[in-house]
């Protein structure tokens, strides 16, 4: 895909940066749907082809980065062999991403859950607003965290600190993130965070560049021989329960606005 394939990105240069935004004009969470994550599942192909920009800048809006998964499109997950085509496509997402040559430089403008949180966190520099919120809440709603989580949090925090995200599926907020060390910097609002964002990218665009992305590369190759048994894992198990009646029970939770009984099974 080309630039001007994508719907829900959009593309322009600031000198040496690619500045790229996830914008979904008819939702303003930016929430993953099957389009949307066929857009994000090419968006890192298409950023390893990139020979013009030195460094890469992605944001969201000032709403969301993206605020997970669209519960509309969960339903289609039950036509046979859906689900196990977006499993494919997922991993390709989080390995292509790790594959960028080009520093990649998160700006989480709004909130970023689930595989928001992910892509995020797996960038190289993160930049997050005080104004968002930053998540992973598979378990509410019954399933795996299969799309990075299991992954992108442990990295950064440790398995304890890691589980006490992911088994809750609390979210978190700036301050504390980077208190914890889970991302770069704490910026007040969207505008600041887009715009430190920005500086981060064009800091790392002045670099030498063989330097920058081989350093990149090393250290992205410790991280994939880490992942790769557990990412498998928890896609697989990801998989499993979406056909589980507890996420049945989430989902009708949630139309019903009330609390979901969990059973198990």
């Amino acid at each position: 895909m080309t630039h001007d394939d994508f719907e829900y990105l959009r593309f322009e240069y600031d000198g040496d940066v690619l500045v790229v935004t996830i914008d979904k004009p008819d939702d303003p969470l930016n929430k993953v749907d099957g389009r949307m994550h066929h857009e994000l599942t090419h968006l890192f192909p298409c950023l390893q082809a990139e020979r013009d920009a030195r460094s890469i800048l992605l944001a969201g809006t000032d709403a969301a980065f993206t605020a997970g998964g669209d519960f509309g499109w969960f339903p289609e997950f039950q036509k046979p062999g859906y689900a196990a085509d977006l499993r494919l496509d997922g991993k390709s997402l989080i390995w292509d991403l790790l594959d960028v040559h080009l520093p990649l430089v998160c700006a989480v403008t709004g909130h970023a859950m689930g595989l928001g949180a992910s892509i995020a966190l797996l960038c190289d520099v993160v930049v997050m607003s005080e104004t968002a919120r930053l998540g992973d809440p598979h378990v509410r709603v019954g399933i795996v965290a299969g799309d990075g989580g299991t992954i992108a949090w442990p990295l950064a925090l440790g398995p304890v600190l890691a589980k006490r995200f992911l088994l809750t599926g609390d979210a978190i907020g700036a301050g504390e993130a980077a208190r914890l060390g889970l991302i770069t910097e704490a910026t007040p609002d969207a505008a600041s965070c887009r715009a430190a964002g920005l500086e981060w990218a064009r800091r790392l665009a002045a670099g030498a560049p063989l330097a920058v992305q081989y350093t990149k590369q090393a250290v992205n190759s410790w991280i994939k021989q880490t992942m790769g048994p557990a990412f498998d894992l928890s896609t697989a198990l990801e998989m499993l329960t979406f056909t589980s009646a507890d996420h049945a029970e989430a989902l009708a939770a949630l139309v019903e606005k009330r609390e979901p009984r969990f059973t198990g099974t």
